[in-house]
Parts: structure tokens; C-alpha cells; sequence
């Protein structure tokens, strides 16, 4: 019996290792795609990219022409289940999906979050998330972790958005939504969003 146990806990980890690989290697393909098409830029110059030449319309980093958003139909389904699982609004996982990857399956970010709701390997590990670009998988990863956060900052949801964006050890040592713009402005976009 002891065998039987011991061999089942080599097969469990062998998964997980083989998972962690396959997650390993979409994001070091993404990291090369990324490196060839940056733009060079010259030395002792103040910006870290080219002054742009037109309309100064910042796409996402995650924005990928490979990969379609999804259809609407198929992602309200999933948001609804998620929804309802986890005890949120679906617009408000809707909110985040849309901020995150514009509801963009493959999207991966340059700190390495991943899919619909961008989940970092980290996180994705602690949910017990396997296949981050697996739609269903990753909603409902996103609205379980957001629960958590919820839970976590008693239903603050500006603290709970800040953290899904900064991290929770960051609003923590901040005491409040951390104050960097890019934070700021996720979360009030978000806000923004659910009042409409």
C-alpha cells in the first residue's frame, strides 16, 4: 500500500512538473516573439521608446493578432458559471477580463501574466490552475482568486482590484490601493465600468 501511495505521489509530481515545462515554455516563446519585434532605441536618449509619430494611442501589451478575443456568446457563458460559483457579479469578472486581456485567451503580458484574466504562474500555481490559457480554467481561476481577495479586504473592492493588480503585499504595505498610476488607473477603470 505504501508503494501504491508512494508511486501515485512520483505520478502527481511528475504532472506538475510537465505542466510547469509546458507553462515555461509558452512564456519563454513569447519572450523571444517579444524581443524580436522591440524596437531599437538610441543610446542616452531619455525615452525607453521611440516618440511616436502619430496619434499617441498606447495599444495593451498584451495585444497579439494571432490570437482573436473571444466570442461573446462563449465568454458570457463562462463568466456566468464563474459568476455564480464564486458568489460575484458577472460584470465584474467581466470588468477585469476586458482590462486584462480584452477578452483575448492567449494574452500574455511582459511580466509573464497569463490569458483571459492574466494570472501569473505564481498565483496560477497556488489556484491549482493547469492550463492558463484555457478559458474556462482561467475565469474561473481569476474569480476564485478574486473572491479570495474579497474575503481577504472585506469586500473593499478598490483594495480587492488593487491587490489583483499591485499584489496584496503591496496594498498592504501601502494601507490602500498602492499609488502608482498604472494601479490607479486600473482600478478606477474598473469602478468606472460596473457603474455604467
Amino acid at each position: 500500500m505504501h508503494s501504491a501511495l508512494a508511486q501515485q505521489g512520483i505520478d502527481a509530481a511528475t504532472k506538475i512538473r510537465a505542466a510547469m515545462q509546458a507553462s515555461l515554455d509558452q512564456q519563454k516563446a513569447s519572450v523571444r516573439k517579444q524581443a524580436e519585434t522591440a524596437q531599437t532605441v538610441a543610446t542616452g536618449t531619455f525615452f525607453t521608446i521611440p516618440w511616436p509619430d502619430s496619434d499617441p494611442i498606447v495599444q495593451p501589451p498584451f495585444e497579439n493578432s494571432k490570437c482573436d478575443a473571444m466570442a461573446e456568446p462563449q465568454l458570457a457563458s463562462l463568466i456566468g458559471e464563474a459568476a455564480k460559483r464564486e458568489g460575484l457579479q458577472p460584470d465584474l469578472i467581466r470588468a477585469v477580463v476586458q482590462k486584462e486581456s480584452a477578452g483575448r485567451p492567449c494574452a500574455v503580458s511582459p511580466m509573464g501574466a497569463q490569458g483571459l484574466m492574466q494570472i501569473m504562474p505564481a498565483t496560477a500555481t497556488q489556484l491549482s490552475l493547469s492550463d492558463p490559457f484555457d478559458p474556462k480554467q482561467n475565469i474561473d481561476a481569476g474569480a476564485k482568486f478574486l473572491k479570495q481577495l474579497l474575503t481577504k479586504y472585506s469586500g473593499d473592492l478598490s483594495l480587492a482590484l488593487g491587490a489583483y493588480n499591485a499584489g496584496s503585499g503591496r496594498v498592504d504595505k501601502e494601507g490602500g490601493v498602492p499609488q502608482n498610476a498604472e494601479t490607479q488607473n486600473y482600478v478606477s477603470d474598473i469602478l468606472k465600468k460596473l457603474k455604467q
